[in-house]
Parts: C-alpha cells; structure tokens; sequence
C-alpha cells in the first residue's frame, strides 16, 4: 500500500469523514446548552480549531450565525468553501486559537458585530480534544483569555477535553471505520509515548483511504498535552475569568451530566464567562 507521511489536517476532505459521525449528536448538545445554560436567545456560535466547519455548517443549516478559526489554511478554504456551496457566508478565518481578538472577524463578520465593549459570540465550542494542541500553560491561559474576549458576558464555551487519569490506566487505542458513498477510511489511532513531567503524549495516527481506483495510508503523529483532572480544574480557575457550570462525557447526554473525578477521560466543561 502506498504510504504517505503527511498531516492528517492537510487532507480535509478525508479528516471530515473520519470525525464527522457526530454531527447531529454535536450540534443537538451545543443547542441544548445554549437552551439550558443561557437567559436569552443564542445570536451567534463560535468555534476555535473549527478545521473543515462541520459543525458550523450545521448549525447554519438550522438558522444560527456562526464564525471560526483554525490555523491550518487548507481546513479553513474547505469549511468556508463548504459555507458557500450551502448558500451562507464564508465567515472562517485563520488565527491563532491561543492569540485572537474580535477585531480579527471585521471582516468576516461586519465592524459593527465586533466592535461591541463584549465579545460577539453567545455559544462557543471545540468538542472534539483540538484544545489539547495547545502545548504550555502560557499558551492555554492565553487561549482562554482571548475566548473570553470573543465570548460575551454571561455565554458560555464548550470545551471537550480527553483526560489523563490518575486512579485507572489511559485509553491506548482506537478504531474506527467510516464511509461515504465509494470512499471508506479506517482509522487507527495508538499512543507512542507518555511524558509525565513535560506533560506531553506522542500519538500515531493513520488513515487507511479506499476509493474505487486507489488505495493507499496517511502516516501522522500528534503531540497533545495532557491534563489529569486536578490540572484542567486549576487552568480553568487560573484568571478568575471562567467558572465550570456543569461537565458531560462524549456521549451528550444533558439529562447525565458527570462528575469528574480521578478516572474520568473524556469531558465536556460548560464553562461561562463571569466578566
């Protein structure tokens, strides 16, 4: 089989097949938050890491204004690219997730909708563990600090984090298998390496691709850090700016809300901005 050794995030239309089973179940949660965590009526959503804008796209489709960044162009051309076909405006931009203000959406979004005393979204959400890229503290107290500039007083931010646990062993592996009319990709993913003191873990990724004239496999590794429990509870506390509402595992269940403890590896904090 012929073996590339690239990105997975350089190959969009294949890194939206792989995580996209969850769409519906995704944008069900980020509308039942919104209902349930905020007094008033969402105006807009926001998504850091929004890679190809699947969730975007279908939050668009159900009448809500949505914006993102990511900083790998190729996702941000695909999921804008994507926002156009469907008839709305392209509104991606690429930026930092760690180093962002309203004013770098003027153009994406109109001077008027940026240039409020808060931020311009209501809802803001990165389910699917893009945070853990962040690869310091520094970089993660500056990520929430410019979220909580884009994020209004009061709205809310949807942030899923895989855990490290302290009580059992980590996860090491994951299959899965998905498909799209004649193209099917099987993914695989293992850890290479855990650094307890750098707080840092090596991951191998590949995706096998299948179409209908070729087949062949992405070679990638990525380097997440990790947090236990106790460590995303202090970075969350750390400015004062963000206080924890409720946490959720991946399967979206708001009338099962969890309680994190030294076992929990998978979590979606509800956190709000206090202002």
């Amino acid at each position: 089989m012929e073996v590339l050794e690239e990105s997975i995030y350089d190959h969009p239309k294949y890194y939206d097949l792989v995580f996209g089973a969850d769409i519906a179940a995704e944008t069900q949660f980020i509308l039942d938050c919104a209902d349930t965590f905020l007094t008033r009526k969402p105006k807009l959503f926001f998504e850091p890491a929004c890679g190809t804008g699947r969730l975007m796209a279908s939050l668009n489709r159900k009448g809500y204004a949505t914006c993102g960044l990511d900083l790998n162009e190729k996702a941000v051309k695909f999921c804008n690219q994507r926002l156009e076909r469907a008839g709305f405006k392209p509104t991606a931009i690429v930026a930092d997730m760690c180093d962002f203000s309203p004013a770098d959406f003027r153009s994406a979004l109109g001077k008027a909708k940026t240039s409020k005393a808060e931020g311009p979204a209501c809802v803001a959400f990165n389910t699917i563990n893009s945070f853990r890229h962040v690869d310091s503290e520094a970089a993660a107290r500056g990520h929430l600090r410019s979220m909580a500039s884009m994020v209004r007083r009061g709205g809310i931010y949807l942030l899923g984090v895989h855990l490290t646990p302290t009580k059992v062993p980590p996860s090491e592996t994951e299959s899965w298998s998905a498909r799209r009319g004649n193209l099917a990709i099987n993914t695989h993913m293992w850890t290479i390496n855990r650094d307890k003191k750098k707080r840092m873990e090596r991951f191998g990724i590949r995706f096998d691709v299948h179409t209908p004239s070729r087949s062949f496999r992405i070679n990638d590794e990525l380097h997440l850090r990790s947090y236990t429990p106790a460590q995303m509870n202090r970075l969350i506390a750390a400015d004062g700016q963000w206080e924890c509402l409720a946490t959720y595992d991946f399967a979206y269940d708001m009338d099962d809300p969890i309680t994190v403890d030294a076992s929990t590896e998978d979590v979606v904090y509800v956190l709000q901005n206090k202002g």
